[in-house]
This record gives C-alpha cells, sequence and structure tokens, in this order.
C-alpha cells in the first residue's frame, strides 16, 4: 500500500512506515492542483497544516483509508466528507503537547518584559533600560481558557512562577480541575478578573472571535493576551484596536485566520504585541513526536486495527485501550462468524461482555463486532468510522450488554446474531494473550479462529468422523486441526475443522449429506 507524505514530515515517521512494508512518497509542499491528480494513488496521507484535505480531495481518493495529521488542530481536513467516505481521520493530540506548552509560556515572557524589542533596539546600538520596564508574572491572575492537555500544562508551569490560576473548561469537573490548582470559574469571570488571558480551545463556531471588542471592554485595563491554539479566537481587528488605544497592555500572538499573515495585517505594527510565525509545535522534539505518532497511526489502521487518536470516532483513553486491545482480534472473528453462521439477514446484533473487562468502555470492541460481520459481505471496505453507519444502513441494530458476572471465564465476549428465522450465539476467550472461540451455539468447544474452519453438528456415534475426514482426503483438502465438543442436547457432538484449503460448494454437500451430519459450514477467517 502507498502513502503520500504531502507536507514536511519527520524521518523518523517516514522510516516506521516504510520498515513496516508501505511504499513512502514524500513531496514537501505539494500544490492543492497536484494533491488533486495523485491522491487516486495512495491509501493513506500524511499532512501537516499546510495541505488542505477538501472534500474534492477526498471524492477523488478512491483507495484513500487514513488521514493522518502530523499535529493537533484538523482545521485543513474536511472531516464530515472523509468520515461519509469512511476514511480514518487521525491527528497526534500529545506530540506536540510540551512544545506548545513551552512557546506559550515563552510568549508570555517575553511580552511582560518585552524581550524581542529591546533585543532588537540593544542590537541596533540602543540602551533602553526605561522605556522597557516589564511586570512580574509572581501574583498576578492567569485565566486559561481551555484545560486539556496544553491548558493543564500551563497550570502547571503558572504556579511555579506563584501566578493566582483560574480556568475556564465546560468540558472539566470541579474534581480535576482542583487537582491541576485551578479555581473554575465562568468566561465572564476570566474576562473580568484576569491579568493575563492565555486560550487554548479549538476554532469553533462557539470559540471564533470569543475575545472581541465587548468582552475586551470588560477585561482589566493593562490586561495582556495569548494566543498560541487557533487563529480566529481572538478578534485581530479588534485587538489590534485594544493595543492602540492602551486598553490592552500586550499580546503575544502565534496562529492567525490566515497563515501566512498578509501584508496590512491589523496586528502589524501594532503596539507592544509579540508575533511569531505558527512556531508553537516547532521544536525537533515535536516535530520528530507528531511524525511517529501519526505513522503509528496509519501502520495500525491500514493493518485493519483500531488507531487512538482517530478524530471521527470515539476517542479511546491510553488507559481503557491497554486493557481492550487484546480483544480487538477475537471480538472481530466472532462477528465474522455470527455473520457466517446466521441463516438470512441479520437483524439484531448484540455484544455482551462478562468479568472485569465490564469496568471499560467496550464500544469500540462492539463496532469491531460489526466490523467483522460486515467485512466479507461488502463491497465497501468496512472499518472503525463507518461499521455503525453500515450495520445501520442495512437495518441492523447493534446492542451492548455488561454483565459484571461470569460462571467460567474471567472476561467473557458472546455475540448473538439474529435473523427472522433463528438466533446464532457465539462465545470467546482470551487464554493468554490467544483469542479463543468456547462456544457455539451451546456447544463447548476450543477453536482458534484464523483459517478456515469447517462446522459440523452431528450425531455421536461411531465412523461419522471418518467419513468426513474421508470425503476431505479424497478432495486433496488437509485438516490440520480438529476438534470436537459435546453439546448441551443428549447424543449430539459438534465437529469443528481447520483446513488449508478452500473447500468447493459440491465437498460442502457431500458433507452435509453423510446421515448423521446435520449441517456444514465453511468459514474463512483469512477475508478479515
Amino acid at each position: 500500500m502507498k502513502v503520500l507524505a504531502a507536507d514536511g514530515v519527520s524521518p523518523k515517521g517516514i522510516e516506521i512506515l516504510s520498515d513496516a512494508g508501505f511504499e513512502v512518497d514524500v513531496k514537501d509542499k505539494l500544490p492543492a492542483e497536484e494533491l488533486l491528480e495523485i491522491i487516486g494513488d495512495y491509501e493513506a496521507l500524511i499532512v501537516r497544516s499546510a495541505s488542505k484535505v477538501t472534500s474534492a480531495v477526498i471524492d477523488r481518493a478512491k483507495k484513500l483509508k487514513i488521514i493522518g495529521r502530523a499535529g493537533v488542530g484538523v482545521d485543513n481536513i474536511d472531516i464530515p466528507a472523509a468520515t461519509a467516505h469512511g476514511i480514518i481521520v487521525i491527528n497526534s493530540p500529545g506530540g506536540n503537547t510540551i512544545a506548545a506548552t513551552e512557546h506559550t509560556m515563552g510568549m508570555m515572557l517575553a511580552m511582560a518584559r518585552h524581550i524581542p524589542i529591546a533585543n532588537e533596539t540593544t542590537q541596533k546600538g540602543e540602551w533602553n533600560r526605561k522605556k522597557y520596564v516589564g511586570v512580574e508574572l509572581r501574583g498576578k491572575t492567569l485565566g486559561i481558557v481551555g484545560l486539556g492537555r496544553i491548558g493543564s500544562g500551563i497550570a502547571k508551569r503558572a504556579a511555579s512562577f506563584e501566578m493566582n490560576v483560574i480556568g475556564f473548561d465546560p468540558y472539566v469537573t470541579e474534581e480535576r480541575a482542583q487537582k491541576m490548582g485551578v479555581e473554575l470559574v465562568s468566561l465572564d469571570d476570566i474576562v473580568k478578573r484576569s491579568d493575563f488571558i492565555t486560550v487554548h480551545m479549538p476554532l469553533t463556531a462557539e470559540t471564533r472571535n470569543m475575545f472581541n471588542k465587548e468582552n475586551i471592554a470588560k477585561m482589566k485595563d493593562g490586561v495582556r493576551l495569548v494566543n498560541c491554539a487557533r487563529g480566529g479566537i481572538i478578534n485581530e481587528q479588534d485587538l489590534a484596536d485594544a493595543l492602540k488605544s492602551g486598553k490592552v497592555a500586550g499580546a503575544a500572538i502565534d496562529v492567525y485566520t490566515s497563515e501566512p499573515i498578509p501584508k496590512d495585517h491589523p496586528l502589524l505594527g501594532a503596539p507592544n504585541v509579540v508575533l511569531t510565525p505558527h512556531l508553537g509545535a516547532s521544536t525537533v522534539e515535536a516535530q520528530i513526536g507528531v511524525s511517529v505518532d501519526v505513522a503509528q497511526g496509519i501502520k495500525a489502521a491500514l493493518s485493519g486495527e483500531p488507531v487512538m487518536t482517530a478524530v471521527n470516532m470515539a476517542p479511546v483513553s491510553s488507559q481503557v485501550m491497554k486493557v481492550i486491545q487484546p480483544y480487538f482480534d477475537l471480538a472481530e472473528r466472532l462477528g465474522c462468524m455470527a455473520g457466517a453462521l446466521a441463516d438470512g439477514p441479520v437483524r439484531t446484533l448484540e455484544a455482551e461482555y462478562t468479568g472485569g473487562i465490564t469496568d471499560v468502555s467496550t464500544k469500540l470492541l462492539t463496532t469491531a463486532v460489526v466490523k467483522g460481520m460486515l467485512n466479507p459481505i461488502l463491497e465497501t471496505d468496512v472499518n472503525y468510522v463507518n461499521a455503525p453507519s453500515l450495520a445501520k444502513e442495512r437495518g441492523i441494530t447493534v446492542r451492548e450488554v455488561k454483565n459484571k458476572e461470569t460462571a467460567n471465564f474471567a472476561n467473557l465476549i458472546t455475540v448473538k446474531a439474529t435473523t427472522d428465522k433463528k438466533t446464532v450465539e457465539l462465545q470467546g476467550a482470551l487464554f493468554g494473550s490467544e483469542g479463543r472461540i468456547v462456544s457455539i451455539d451451546g456447544y463447548r468447544v476450543d477453536v482458534d479462529p484464523h483459517k478456515r474452519i469447517l462446522i459440523c453438528p452431528h450425531t455421536n456415534r461411531p465412523g461419522i468422523i471418518g467419513k468426513v475426514g474421508s470425503i476431505m482426503g479424497e478432495a486433496n483438502i488437509n485438516i490440520s486441526g480438529m476438534q470436537v465438543g459435546r453439546t448441551e442436547q443428549e447424543g449430539t457432538n459438534i465437529m469443528v475443522l481447520i483446513v488449508d484449503n478452500d473447500i468447493p460448494d459440491e465437498i460442502i454437500d457431500k458433507v452435509t449429506a453423510v446421515d448423521g451430519i446435520y449441517g456444514a459450514k465453511l468459514i474463512d477467517f483469512e477475508l478479515i
């Protein structure tokens, strides 16, 4: 499979993908027209902030499975269009956290102490100690808008400067804020109480122009503003006017509504402003970090595995992922088997989890079950993004059930697929790190679900297993493993054969015709 790195990406990330066997084309500063022309050849695309992945690009990306943003913001990617096409969009929310946090602190200090202009004039031979008297951070109130990874990092560092930290974030609890050492307040309190304000929110319809002339007027005289998050959260013209009037004593801006900024940008030439060209993630360590994160995500996605940092599906924390990761393969194969054994179109698919695994979110595991069931029967590539919507389109009701108590296994996944005719029930468990199917419609088995298997319920009497073996041998089909389990029904067993070759329909018919065989079903797990 081919990967296109359209913007400058660290060689470390390219190396990860190349070592994994992917063909990687690096095309830095790729023009939009060329991206449109060539995107149809690639299964994965890596961008930074320069390339715009529009709906037009996505429409032409017939092979594309994943878009990786080497950074946090995904404003340059049409996520709804990608989701509609079943394309996973990932970012690197943690790779540049430290870089952005440290840059924010550096900008705050540079603004408070007039460091850039003092350096510039000193370089010219001037000596203006009285002109560039600054203010200390100690004892000042810092208002942080957005208490995510970067905002919380700012709070930690501001505390070491002995600042009084207040914060606004509608998604943070009082308890979490207290652990950060932050007083959780309203946005209006941030505006009225802060000596310094720094924003760390995404740019959305709600946050665009969050700080404009109306609420700047409510701020303290001499307030100082920092924006190293997203251009447009602070209205640039209103900020420039407030700097010129002296209402705002200083500003430090790293991001803009249009980048690069035009020559007539309102902040150019404004007094007491520090401007940097979107350097928040521009450290050697961050460039490597975001590149490696995205490369690992693309490697996982192209291998059919879930990705923690996908922005167009439910996020999964590293703690939860650590618990559920070993179950993904098992969940997907249970779904595959349920779809194969179902008699007719599936109307309801239920995933039940029992045991300790119920302590964490299992939603993504349920998606794996759906993915496994649909993959062999749809021409569309089914992944963790489009599986739920594809199930809905086919009229399949997906349910998730949790039950803490389990009798025989520490953790158990039960999958039920219901059609108009019957319900198929399968159970799977982990043995060490390997998933095993332990029950098929109440038949106790121990099956490794990784190759082709033939399932044959039959009467428990001598000769039946031998007859099936003879049919396989005459057809030159090798049986590499066999499992026979006793059912709850008196006198019946289930035979599960692991075979190395595909079995033609006429051979399946011969097996089914054996006296005492109740049916034969071939399941090819290699289709997953």
